[in-house]
């Protein structure tokens, strides 16, 4: 889908060294997002609506994904806890599926087409549809340094289940039909592409790099936006320690390019071997992703669908996808570590001042499963919305379509690419809005 309004990225909006380009925050006195002041210069230098995307394979506990009420008295069940302090931004959303999932009735096909609802090619063959988030991903994509992030914190499997592709199971991004969006496993590589130009190798910061740049950007603008400019660098250089201490201490596998020409050997692929340090990295690399206009859409995959992760820093040594057939105490401690991660991103957003709102109130994040439980339950799925989606989404509310004549997740995707200025007739199976979203 090619972009229904032309972007021109303003000169003003980054930061710049050798081999590095930093997107800057929002900031009250420079119009660091759209053109330079002109006649729609009040809507260009906005905060821009983002999107992002949390999967977990293999479905929740099957007593404790609920919510009952509204508000601030809303009652969330076990798995939904880490989110009680945004019950009032949260939109609970039940009983809706993708009909095409329901055919193979196996991981693979639940999950290929868990943001397209497309058919999925069976016999190996690799087919799918074109996923919401990128629909959106190419609206922008002349408005960022970044189209789209997608994040995983393991590792695609290329095997065959049951007459279909292992790699459904492994991708919820696709950029095309017949193409899933490259998956970004490394927290190193991820952070580089936000902000280096270049993948040459070594060892100096990419605050370095623009440290000259910045300090004269430092003196144009207001006192406010000088203390939001050093919190938003501080944020950077923390992640950049964070990442370079876990690969002093061997946590994270991989290699962390940056400026030096000297030669490092990357090692062999492999999961990180920090699980919880993984996916706190790549929460805060989303976050840095939104804070800096780098992406306005992300998607963050937290294990496969059929997924082998194993979880010894919360004392569970047991594969995902056992877990998820045992539905026991284990298996609900490792879905609220997987809800942890939402919260935390939410959180980090909510710091974020934006205007009189905070980069929360312009986001909508979104977290969704294949499957309600591991029995695989494919005609009813977990779905949670948290953000103000730039004043359009009302939190503090369940919103209940079992017994509604339209319970298409197409239809949401509808309804969400509508707040983010995209107004297409039908998109997968649905040609239809979803009532109060």
């Amino acid at each position: 889908m090619a972009p229904s309004k032309s972007y021109r990225l303003a000169r003003r909006t980054f930061l710049r060294g050798i081999g590095v380009t930093m997107a800057l925050p929002w900031l009250e006195s420079a119009p660091v997002w759209g053109d330079e002041p002109s006649g729609k210069a009040a809507r260009d230098s906005q905060p821009p609506m983002r999107l992002a995307v949390l999967f977990a394979g293999n479905g929740f506990h099957r007593g404790e994904w609920w919510a009952k009420g509204q508000g601030k008295d809303m009652e969330l069940g076990k798995v939904l806890q880490p989110l009680a302090e945004f019950r009032e931004r949260m939109v609970f959303i039940r009983g809706l599926f993708n009909a095409e999932a329901l055919k193979g009735n196996i991981h693979s096909s639940m999950t290929g087409n868990l943001l397209s609802g497309a058919p999925l090619a069976s016999g190996g063959e690799i087919r799918s549809g074109t996923s919401f988030d990128q629909i959106i991903a190419q609206q922008y994509s002349q408005s960022t340094k970044v189209p789209s992030l997608v994040l995983g914190c393991e590792r695609s499997n290329p095997g065959l289940h049951k007459n279909y592709s292992m790699l459904y199971s492994s991708h919820i991004s696709w950029s095309s039909p017949t193409a899933p969006t490259p998956l970004e496993l490394y927290p190193a590589l991820a952070f580089d592409r936000l902000f280096k130009n270049t993948a040459e190798r070594g060892d100096r910061s990419v605050l370095d790099a623009v440290q000259i740049e910045a300090a004269q950007f430092r003196r144009k603008i207001s006192a406010n936006d000088r203390l939001k400019l050093d919190e938003y660098l501080n944020s950077v250089r923390e992640v950049e320690q964070r990442l370079e201490r876990a690969g002093q201490q061997g946590e994270l596998q991989g290699w962390r390019p940056t400026f030096d020409s000297s030669i490092v050997q990357r090692p062999a692929d492999g999961i990180p071997q920090n699980l919880a340090e993984h996916m706190r990295l790549m929460c805060d690399i989303l976050v840095l992703a939104f804070q800096t206009d780098a992406t306005r859409v992300c998607t963050l995959k937290l294990n496969n669908d059929h997924s082998y992760l194993q979880f010894p820093h919360l004392g569970v040594e047991v594969g995902h996808h056992e877990l998820s057939h045992r539905n026991d105490d284990d298996f609900l401690k490792v879905n609220q570590s997987f809800l942890e991660q939402l919260a935390y991103i939410a959180r980090r957003l909510d710091a974020i001042k934006e205007g009189e709102g905070t980069a929360l109130d312009h986001s909508v994040l979104m977290l969704s499963s294949s499957m309600l439980h591991g029995g695989h339950d494919a005609k009813n799925l977990p779905c949670v919305l948290v953000g103000g989606g730039g004043g359009q989404l009302s939190g503090g509310r369940i919103l209940d379509y079992l017994e509604q004549p339209n319970r298409k997740m197409c239809s949401l995707y509808l309804s969400l690419m509508d707040k983010f200025g995209i107004h297409l007739p039908a998109f997968g199976d649905s040609q239809e809005r979803l009532a109060d979203v």
